[in-house]
């Protein structure tokens, strides 16, 4: 079994307790959504997605020794995520929303841990961890981005301009994976395997807050 197998198996189980918050099976399930839920999760998308560069160039200044042949995936990927934010911020502005006051504002208390727990990965533990939550984030746009972008705006009514960041996302994601597959099976050192099993469980279980964190829609509220 290649180490990307062995990845996908050994997380398999927080990504399902993920996959379980009810704001992405209302929307995935049974269509239940509302527009104040979707600026939510695109504010707090923004609060994340603005460190992936900046994470990403911590984590290529800090690549152990031994582990140099990285530096080129690296600086792809570095290329690839500029100004995925300003997509986000696009977004929430063909929403009506105020991008201003989300581009200074702050992120709530889950997508804050998350991105800390990334940056202490990279300064504080072994930053090859971080692909932990390159694997949480771009396969989670695979499963779930176009989809959930389709939903939305069925049920919404929103323009095109509103689903940028879910749909390019998306579709970017899925050459993403690919290249990440790769990417993962030519890392054979164990120290550094269960490193980035163990930071994609916890992945998991952070950005599964975000959604915990974000407004329930008003059918699913009256629901519960």
């Amino acid at each position: 079994m290649s180490f990307y197998q062995r990845l996908v198996r050994d997380t398999q189980t927080a990504r399902g307790g993920m996959l379980s918050a009810p704001i992405i099976q209302g929307c995935l399930l049974r269509g239940e959504v509302s527009l104040p839920s979707y600026v939510a999760f695109l504010t707090e998308a923004y609060h994340h997605v603005r460190h992936t560069v900046p994470l990403l160039q911590a984590f290529r200044a800090r690549v152990p020794a031994g582990r140099e042949w990285l530096d080129g995936a690296l600086d792809e990927y570095i290329e690839e995520e500029k100004g995925h934010d300003e997509w986000i911020l696009d977004d929430l502005r063909a929403c009506g929303a105020d991008a201003q006051a989300v581009r200074h504002g702050r992120p709530g208390v889950a997508t804050e841990v998350m991105v800390a727990y990334a940056y202490d990965q990279i300064m504080r533990r072994n930053p090859l961890g971080f692909f932990g939550m390159v694997h949480v984030l771009e396969g989670t746009s695979v499963a779930l981005a176009l989809q959930a972008a389709q939903q939305i705006q069925d049920h919404l009514a929103l323009p095109d301009r509103a689903f940028s960041y879910l749909r390019s996302h998306g579709t970017l994601d899925q050459e993403h994976v690919a290249h990440f597959q790769q990417l993962m099976d030519a890392i054979d050192d164990p120290a550094d395997q269960a490193d980035i099993v163990h930071a994609a469980q916890v992945f998991y279980r952070l950005y599964g807050d975000v959604f915990r964190s974000l407004p329930m829609p008003l059918t699913e509220r009256v629901a519960a």
